[in-house]
């Protein structure tokens, strides 16, 4: 019961902390982390385990489909380079900076140290993501960050992975490292293969919970047979979410899209509260256990690793940025990444759900694994609270000129849409065709700098008649004119009805 009250508590005070996030512009997990760090304060709040081969299935497998189900497949061909670096590069180097420090100063073994590293090296791009949606910021500096936070998750639980079996089995490295030549195209075939079976079944769920449910059953299935298998249970995810995402879209009528993704959104906001509160309590618990000199100690370490990590990161690539520009121009790509990019992306670095999860996933025998969680959650509230709350005024300081590429997309697409719907009516002069191509054509009526407006005139008339017809649905049901089940089926075409009127506002809900 003690848990259920933390979860409570926890759930409420992110409630009111995600408002405060909103307004001042800070990251969310910020907030959560310091929410976190409140309800492990408690004086009920309890001592938790969790099973380690559960962590990470269960924090982590959402979180990665949600995300590589909106990542486009060509952006990782068209920034191949940028994503090598921060994704692959850049963890291999922050691992390694941090598990000298940890085999120096701490004298951890070397396969907890490298396995320390390997924890905090991957930054969590979605801990920006409220600062990086926005139009001052180049488009491209957004897709890199946010592809950079599935790749670099993959490298960097599988070093964890290795270094942990290394540490916990006694076996030599020349004996693991031959995974390598199977755990990514393991992980991609397996996600193709789930990706498929997912395509097959979705025809005979449509309309249905079961259909909702077996998403889950399917994400957590394909990280779990992946990781039975010595595969990147993390390839294998994000390529069945791609896969699923470049063509279930033909498959999944728009209503079954609507509840998914409010159910996924949810459900992954869910996991990462309840991540800072685990860790969170743990770390309650490993300090309780340490005297005063143990735990300056610990500290005292924590702090230097926090120190490498953003100090590594900064310094990587920026280095990049500089070097890579000789080499932009004679591969014909353009101009390369600008020094206001490079300096937004050295300081996107906040440490999130895969740090945390890496943490809680260490075996209870694991050397030193007090130190290293409570490093990791040092590195974790370090980096969410310096680089989290200077992002939003770095990004203004570097005032980078508007990016209207998207805006200019929508605008042509949907020129290209109203051709088509033209198209499909020519020829008809029925009543239905006479409204629908009215319709079409109010859609152009210009309204001062109408395509950079969100609701059209039109739809801002149809918003107007469905609040009108709210108002005299909620007077029926007030007077007993009409009975609930009525009532509600009704309220669900206005709603429809609603979000078809507003489609160019955004559809998401927000989570700061």
């Amino acid at each position: 019961m003690a848990l259920f009250e933390s979860v409570l508590t926890l759930l409420l005070l992110a409630i009111l902390l995600l408002q405060v996030s909103r307004r001042l512009h800070i990251p969310y997990p910020t907030m959560l982390a310091l929410a976190g760090l409140a309800v492990a304060a408690l004086p009920w709040a309890p001592a938790i385990s969790i099973e380690p081969h559960l962590v990470l299935a269960l924090f982590i497998a959402p979180a990665i489909l949600d995300a590589a189900f909106d990542f486009p497949p060509r952006a990782i061909r068209r920034y191949w380079m940028p994503l090598f670096a921060l994704a692959v590069v850049a963890v291999l180097l922050t691992t390694a900076a941090v598990a000298w420090v940890g085999i120096e100063v701490a004298g951890l073994p070397i396969a907890a140290a490298v396995a320390l590293g390997a924890i905090v090296a991957p930054p969590d791009a979605a801990a920006a993501a409220a600062m990086l949606n926005r139009p001052s910021l180049p488009r491209s500096t957004v897709t890199v960050l946010k592809g950079e936070s599935l790749l670099n998750d993959a490298v960097a639980l599988f070093i964890f992975g290795l270094a942990v079996r290394i540490s916990t089995t006694g076996e030599e490295a020349a004996h693991v490292l031959p995974q390598i030549a199977f755990a990514i195209p393991g992980g991609v075939l397996i996600g193709f293969v789930a990706g498929r079976i997912a395509l097959r079944a979705m025809p005979y769920l449509t309309g249905t919970l079961g259909g909702i449910l077996f998403q889950f059953v399917i994400t957590f299935g394909t990280w779990i047979i992946a990781e039975s298998l010595g595969a990147s249970a993390i390839l294998a995810v994000v390529t069945a979410a791609m896969s699923v995402s470049r063509q279930g879209s033909k498959q999944q009528p728009a209503r079954d899209r609507v509840h998914t993704n409010s159910v996924w959104s949810v459900v992954v906001f869910l996991l990462n509260v309840l991540a800072f509160l685990f860790v969170g309590l743990q770390a309650r618990t490993i300090v309780l256990a340490l005297d005063a000199a143990q735990f300056r100690h610990a500290m005292g370490f924590a702090l230097l690793v926090l120190a490498t990590v953003v100090v590594v990161r900064i310094v990587w690539v920026m280095l990049y940025n500089r070097a890579i520009q000789p080499l932009y121009r004679w591969l014909g790509y353009g101009v390369g990444p600008s020094l206001k990019q490079g300096i937004v992306a050295s300081w996107c670095g906040m440490r999130g759900m895969v740090t945390l999860a890496a943490a809680l996933a260490l075996p209870d025998s694991f050397p030193q694994r007090d130190l290293i969680m409570l490093t990791a959650l040092t590195v974790v509230l370090g980096t969410l609270v310096i680089q989290g709350i200077t992002l939003e005024p770095l990004i203004r300081l570097l005032r980078f000129p508007p990016d209207s590429s998207r805006s200019d997309e929508l605008e042509l697409a949907r020129q290209e849409l109203a051709k088509v719907a033209d198209a499909t009516i020519d020829g008809r002069d029925d009543e239905a065709a006479r409204v629908l191509r009215s319709e079409l054509e109010a859609e152009r009526i210009p309204d001062g700098d109408a395509r950079r407006e969100s609701i059209g005139p039109v739809d801002a008339l149809r918003l107007e008649t469905i609040r009108a017809q709210r108002e005299a649905l909620q007077r029926m049901r007030s007077e007993g004119t009409i009975e609930e089940d009525t009532f509600h089926a009704l309220e669900q075409e206005l709603d429809l009805s609603e979000v078809a009127a507003a489609r160019r506002e955004s559809f998401e809900l927000v989570d700061s």
